[in-house]
């Protein structure tokens, strides 16, 4: 059995570094190398007044609102999700995800895919890469979402 507790997730956070607004702390608590087959799971939160960033992902997409108020922009449509309200993200079209209300934004997103790559409008930092998603496949000894925040946080 494969299980994840989201509140011992070690989030790491990120942001664009050229909009103080988009900012948002996030983990992957299931993927391949968890050991899913055909999805993978986000778990991110956003302080009130921040965004996740645009952007588009290589596989299709549903966000839950866990916790709070939220704006999503799907291409060119906008729409407000509360706790347990759901949207669809189709893959490859640009979104973002905005809290618009005054407590911590908690969104839990389920893909399609076991792998995916989010290319983001801005290099997100502090990777510095637009260019991010599910923790690679290393050879035979994967490592783990906090093997890889430890890593990256050095």
């Amino acid at each position: 059995m494969i299980t994840s507790n989201l509140n011992s997730l070690q989030l790491l956070e990120g942001w664009f570094e050229n909009d103080s607004t988009t900012r948002q702390r996030a983990a992957f608590p299931l993927y391949k190398s968890t050991g899913t087959k055909n999805l993978s799971v986000v778990y991110f939160e956003i302080e009130p007044g921040n965004s996740l960033g645009t952007h588009t992902d290589s596989a299709e997409e549903i966000i839950l609102v866990l916790e709070g108020k939220a704006e999503a922009t799907v291409d060119n449509e906008k729409g407000q999700l509360t706790k347990g309200e759901m949207v669809l993200i189709p893959n490859m079209v640009p979104h973002n995800i905005r809290n618009i209300g005054s407590d911590i934004l908690k969104v839990i997103g389920f893909f399609s895919s076991p792998y995916v790559e989010s290319t983001f409008v801005e290099p997100l930092m502090p990777i510095n890469q637009k260019t991010v998603g599910t923790p690679p496949i290393e050879s035979d000894n994967p490592m783990t979402w906090n093997e890889i925040f430890s890593k990256i946080m050095g």
